[in-house]
C-alpha cells in the first residue's frame, strides 16, 4: 500500500460553453428537440422511423400467432434493422449507445423479450446492460441455481426458464451486445436472512449493518474481506459467465450511502471495519508490535492518547517507530529522537485514521479484482459502475461510500453515473470532467446519463441535450449509456413489473 493510496483528488470546478452538433443519416429519421426557447437543435441518434417501427411491431404480432410468412418477414426485417443500426452507429457519435434494463417474472411470456429488444433497437441502442443480480435475486433458472440467492423467476412451472440466456440470444439476433449488470458488495436482504452468513455482513463501530442506515431497508453490504462472501460471489459470477454475456458490469462497488451528517465518515465508528475478517486483515498490515498495538487501541477507542503511545514505547523498548503498511515515519534525528509522546500523538492519530480509511477502500479494490477475474480469464469485457463523488475527501472526512474508483484498474471499463441534478447540463459536465481528469490514458470511459428522450424528467434535461453537452466536452468518448428502459417506457415497465398484460 502506498501513500498515494490515501490521497483522494479534489473535484474540478469548471465547465465549458456548449454548442449544438448536427448529424445526418439516410435510413433514419432526425429527432427535433427544442432545448432553448428560440433555438432548435436537430439531432440524429440512429432511431428508426415510426413507420419502420410499426411495421416490425405488426410482423412480430402476426409471427407470434403462427403466421409463417410473417415469421420469415420478421426475421428478415430484424436483420435489416440490425445492419442499419451497425452502419449508423459506425458513423454516428457515440459509436456505443447502451441502455440499462431490468427483467421481471412477467417477461417469461411468449414474445415479451422480443418486444423489449425490438424497442431498444428502434431507439438506436446497440448495447443492453441487463440486470443479472439485484436486490438479493439472481436471473438464473430456479431449477439450476446453485447460488445462495433465490431466482428472480419463481413462478411454478417455470423452473427451467433461463431469461438471462434468452435475453442474450435475442439481443444478439438483433445486433445488440448484452452485458450482465450485477450488484457487487450489496448482496441484498435475502442474504441477511441466512443464519450461516451473519459473519459475512459488514458492520460499523455502532454495531449496525447497512439495513439500519439505508432508507429502503433492502440493501445488505458485506465485508469484502470475508472469505465466505468471496466464495458466494465467485460462484455467482461463474454461473453468470456460463451464459457468455458480451460483458459484465459491477455496480454497488462500495459501502453504504448514508444520509445527513453521516454522509461524511469522520471517525472510526463510521467505517465498516467491525467484522472479524476485516479486522484480522487490518492487524496484518502492522509491521512491528508497536504498530499492531496502536492499531488495536485506535480501532477499539477511535483514537490514541499520548498515554497509549508512552505505554507502547515501554512494552516494546527495542523497537523504533510504530510501523504499518504505507507508513514512512519521520526521519530520526538527534532532535526528533527526543520528541515526547504528546508531540508524536497528533501525527500518529492522523496516520492511523488514514490507515483505517485506506484499509476499507482496499477491501473494495480487492473484491473488484476477484469479481472480474472469471470474465477476464475468458476475454469477456468487465466494467465498474461508480459515482464521480464517491471517492471524495471532505476535510478530514471522506464520502461515506468510500468508493475508490480512481484506483480501479484501467483495464476495466469505467462507467461513471453522471446523475447530478441541477436543471441544466453544467453539473453533469463537471462530473464528467472530474472522471476524465483522473482516468489513466487508455481507460475506456463510458458515462451513464439519466433521462428521457425529448423531454425533461426529474429536473434533468432531455437526453439529447445531455448528449450534446457531453460530446462538446469529450468528443473522444466512444460510448454512452442511458438509465434506464424503465424511464423510456414507464408504462410498459409498470405493466411488466406487475404483470398487467394488455
Amino acid at each position: 500500500m502506498s501513500n498515494r493510496f490515501l490521497n483522494i483528488a479534489k473535484p474540478i470546478l469548471f465547465w465549458r460553453r456548449l454548442f449544438a452538433v448536427m448529424f445526418s443519416t439516410s435510413l433514419l429519421i432526425p429527432l427535433n428537440v427544442v432545448s432553448q426557447p428560440a433555438e432548435a437543435q436537430v439531432n440524429n441518434y440512429c432511431q428508426l422511423s415510426a413507420t419502420a417501427t410499426q411495421e416490425k411491431d405488426n410482423l412480430r404480432a402476426l409471427a407470434q400467432k403462427g403466421d409463417q410468412n410473417a415469421q420469415n418477414n420478421y426475421r428478415q426485417l430484424l436483420q435489416q434493422h440490425a445492419q442499419a443500426l451497425r452502419e449508423c452507429r459506425s458513423r454516428t457519435w457515440p459509436q456505443v449507445q447502451a441502455i440499462w434494463l431490468r427483467l421481471y417474472p412477467c417477461d417469461i411470456q411468449p414474445g415479451a423479450i422480443d418486444q423489449i429488444m425490438d424497442r431498444i433497437v428502434s431507439r438506436g441502442y446497440n448495447q443492453v446492460f441487463l440486470e443479472a443480480f439485484y436486490d438479493g435475486q439472481v436471473l438464473l433458472p430456479a431449477g439450476s441455481n446453485p447460488t445462495v440467492w433465490p431466482s428472480v423467476i419463481r413462478t411454478p412451472g417455470s423452473e427451467k426458464v433461463d431469461l438471462l440466456a434468452q435475453a442474450i440470444q435475442k439481443g444478439r439476433e438483433r445486433g445488440l451486445k448484452v452485458y450482465a449488470w450485477m450488484f457487487t458488495t450489496n448482496f441484498g436482504y435475502t442474504y441477511a436472512q441466512r443464519q450461516d452468513r451473519q459473519g459475512a455482513i459488514a458492520r460499523n463501530g455502532k454495531g449496525q449493518t447497512s439495513l439500519y442506515v439505508v432508507d429502503n431497508g433492502s440493501q445488505v453490504f458485506i465485508d469484502p474481506y470475508n472469505l465466505q462472501a468471496k466464495r458466494d460471489y465467485y460462484q455467482l459470477q461463474q454461473e453468470i459467465i456460463r451464459r457468455r454475456p458480451d460483458g459484465v458490469l459491477f455496480d454497488y462497488v462500495r459501502y453504504p450511502r448514508q444520509a445527513g451528517s453521516d454522509s461524511i465518515a469522520t471517525k472510526v465508528s463510521d467505517l465498516w471495519l467491525f467484522t472479524e475478517a476485516t479486522q484480522q486483515a487490518l492487524f496484518q498490515r502492522a509491521q512491528n508490535y508497536k504498530g499492531l498495538d496502536l492499531i488495536r487501541r485506535f480501532l477499539s477507542k477511535g483514537y490514541v492518547t499520548a498515554g497509549d503511545i508512552a505505554d507502547v514505547d515501554k512494552v516494546y523498548p527495542t523497537e523504533g517507530e510504530p510501523l504499518w503498511q504505507g507508513r514512512t515515519p519521520p526521519a530520526v534525528t538527534a532532535e526528533k529522537s527526543l520528541m515526547t509522546a504528546n508531540e508524536r500523538q497528533p501525527l500518529l492519530q492522523v496516520e492511523l485514521w488514514q490507515l483505517a480509511v485506506a484499509h476499507a477502500m482496499q477491501g473494495i479494490l480487492d473484491f473488484v479484482t476477484l469479481a472480474s477475474y472469471p470474465a477476464q480469464q475468458l476475454g469477456i469485457p468487465a466494467g465498474v459502475v461508480f459515482f464521480p463523488e464517491g471517492n471524495q475527501s471532505l476535510g478530514q472526512g471522506y464520502d461515506s461510500r468510500l468508493q475508490p474508483w480512481d484506483r480501479f484498474p484501467s483495464n476495466l471499463e469505467w462507467h461513471p453515473m453522471l446523475y447530478a441534478n441541477c436543471a441544466d447540463t453544467g453539473c453533469i459536465v463537471s462530473q464528467a470532467q472530474r472522471v476524465l481528469s483522473m482516468a489513466k490514458p487508455g481507460t475506456q470511459v463510458i458515462p451513464a446519463l439519466a433521462g428521457k428522450w425529448g423531454e425533461s424528467i426529474s429536473n434533468r434535461p432531455p437526453l439529447e441535450v445531455q448528449m450534446q453537452a457531453l460530446r462538446q466536452l469529450a468528443p473522444q468518448l466512444k460510448g454512452v449509456s442511458h438509465f434506464a428502459y424503465s424511464w423510456q417506457y414507464p408504462e410498459h415497465d409498470g405493466d411488466r413489473k406487475f404483470c398487467r398484460v394488455r
